[in-house]
């Protein structure tokens, strides 16, 4: 059966893909990735909600009030939203620390988010946790990317994807 499972998921993967433009491509193979992942229940549900939704659904006027201009109000909100959301099983939120990482190493959060290629060089005070994180790693990292810097987010899923 799950062979049967494996070969189906591929040759509709295939067939769907060679439809689709390119600049499409990358968004259709994270759909499947994610569906993957939920059925093997390494993420839930909710963990692609926090990545395509990010702090869409926080009220701003109730939220504190981001530390520094180079942080948009959009980005501390999705920073905020990261902060409280509990990925897979897990009972702490794993980036509970981060507005406060943020206030308290300014600089290097800085030069992360202004690099042209942030989801390349290893994230302040995360890097050694997100890689010791197996199973979702990599979407711990996606989901950082996007909430951060929301322009690299495409680049960022076809690492995971990967």
């Amino acid at each position: 059966m799950e062979k049967i499972i494996k070969y189906l998921t591929y040759h509709v993967y295939k067939y769907i893909n060679r439809g689709l433009f390119e600049r499409d491509k990358v968004t259709y193979i994270l759909m499947i990735c994610f569906k993957i992942l939920i059925t093997a229940e390494k993420i839930s549900n909710a963990d692609v909600n926090m990545f395509l939704k990010g702090g869409a659904s926080l009220d701003a006027k109730s939220e504190r009030s981001r530390p520094f201009n180079f942080i948009s109000d959009k980005v501390w909100l999705n920073i905020l939203s990261l902060s409280r959301h509990h990925f897979g099983s897990d009972p702490l939120a794993f980036f509970r620390d981060l507005p406060d990482s943020i206030q308290r190493n300014e600089t290097q959060w800085k030069q992360w988010i202004d690099k042209n290629d942030p989801e390349l060089y290893p994230i302040p005070d995360f890097q050694e946790r997100i890689m010791a994180e197996k199973e979702i790693g990599s979407l711990l990292l996606i989901c950082l990317v996007r909430s951060m810097r929301e322009d690299r987010t495409l680049v960022s899923c076809s690492g995971f994807i990967l």
